[in-house]
């Protein structure tokens, strides 16, 4: 029976998708790469560390100047271009009133993490929050799923980690967790299920008919 629910961030309940990509775009245009990397070609990249995205993108390994701007851009723009996914804050409201225990495990740093959950008075329902900054080993390592079940007391066989990336579906099968891919990812439905979750979630209310049908 699941009793405890670990969410990925960035396009699993919070759309930041449009601003991810635009802030990446912004950021290849001031690099002046020989060939831009286009839309279509960034988001198979996304879910992974900022740092290594640049890597990727720049094919440079000092990317700090990078990462800079790309921050800087985003923070610009992130009021205007950032809201939950439909669903998201009433299913969470609804997972709390039955007793499920939340957190979020991220690739984003702290601060961001803190200013969107904060946003969308969702801070208050995760008790753990683990983000890039808080492990050595991030996602798909099994670290900062392992960190938050951990934090929580859970256990493993009983927390299902809940992502649009392939990297959180990985990440919650090295911890020995349970893992749901989320149809609303950019990279589609067809690329998370080649990961094996063990659930695929069409609306964020088939989180609730999960657990409810887990209980029954």
């Amino acid at each position: 029976m699941i009793d405890t629910v670990l969410f990925d961030l960035d396009g699993t309940i919070i759309d930041t998708n449009e601003l991810i990509i635009n802030s990446f775009l912004h950021v290849m245009k001031d690099l002046q790469l020989s060939t831009p990397w286009t839309r279509e070609q960034i988001i198979p990249h996304m879910g992974g560390t900022l740092e290594n995205q640049m890597r990727t993108f720049s094919g440079k390994e000092d990317v700090a100047e990078y990462v800079k701007g790309y921050r800087a851009y985003n923070d610009v723009h992130h009021e205007a271009m950032v809201q939950p996914f439909p669903h998201v804050i009433e299913v969470v409201e609804a997972l709390h009133e039955g007793g499920i225990v939340m957190g979020v495990v991220t690739t984003k740093i702290r601060p961001s993490t803190l200013k969107v959950l904060e946003r969308f008075d969702l801070l208050k329902y995760m008790k753990s929050i683990v983000t890039v900054t808080d492990v050595t080993h991030p996602k798909p390592h099994a670290e900062p799923v392992l960190k938050a079940i951990e934090e929580l007391g859970a256990d493993p066989s009983k927390t299902l980690m809940v992502g649009d990336s392939p990297v959180d579906i990985q990440s919650a099968q090295n911890a020995g967790a349970l893992s749901a891919g989320v149809a609303w990812s950019l990279k589609g439905e067809a690329v998370l299920s080649g990961y094996n979750p063990d659930y695929i979630l069409h609306d964020m209310k088939d989180l609730l008919k999960l657990i409810e049908t887990e209980r029954s």
